[in-house]
């Protein structure tokens, strides 16, 4: 009986270790995605001026626009790592929204693009905007996890004290 103690507080004991090993990894992967996001956004800056002083403004438009778009999927992976390391679990409401930003990028750099454009190419990613945003309410209405946990995409659920009068 006693084995089957030490055995089973061993196995727990690893379970904790690989925990807060998962939890440092994924600490040191949004530091790294917080600085790419960073330098990401100011080459683009220091670009878009480069490209205004040498080119059109068109083109300097849409380069620092698909660079912005790159920046908020970097974000938005961010608040996904920030979220499991909250809840412990995954939440699929960023992750859903990392893809419909990253269609909508695709978009603009097809439409922006000087081939031709194909009418299919188009439709599909049109229908993938349309996917993602259903998923995106499909999650957001029926997501056992938000109201178990009450941790949503906007973070834990706020304390509420009824019995406070503070005004």
């Amino acid at each position: 009986m006693s084995e089957e103690k030490e055995q089973s507080r061993g196995i727990a004991g690893v379970i904790w270790a690989l925990e807060h090993a998962q939890d440092v990894v994924s600490v040191m992967v949004g530091v790294m995605l917080a600085i790419l996001a960073a330098v990401v956004l100011i080459l683009g800056v220091v670009e878009f001026f480069r490209d205004i002083r040498h080119g059109s403004v068109e083109t300097a438009v849409v380069n620092l626009l698909n660079r912005v778009l790159l920046v908020l999927i970097l974000v938005e992976i961010m608040h996904t790592v920030v979220l499991s390391l909250r809840a412990h679990h995954l939440v699929a409401q960023p992750l859903l929204a990392v893809g419909l930003v990253a269609v909508i990028r695709k978009i603009l750099f097809v439409l922006s693009s000087e081939e031709p454009v194909s009418s299919t190419e188009l439709a599909l990613l049109i229908a993938m905007i349309g996917v993602f945003v259903l998923a995106l309410i499909l999650v957001s209405r029926f997501d056992p996890a938000e109201t178990d946990s009450g941790v949503s995409a906007a973070g834990p659920a706020p304390a509420f004290n009824a019995g406070s009068d503070d005004q």
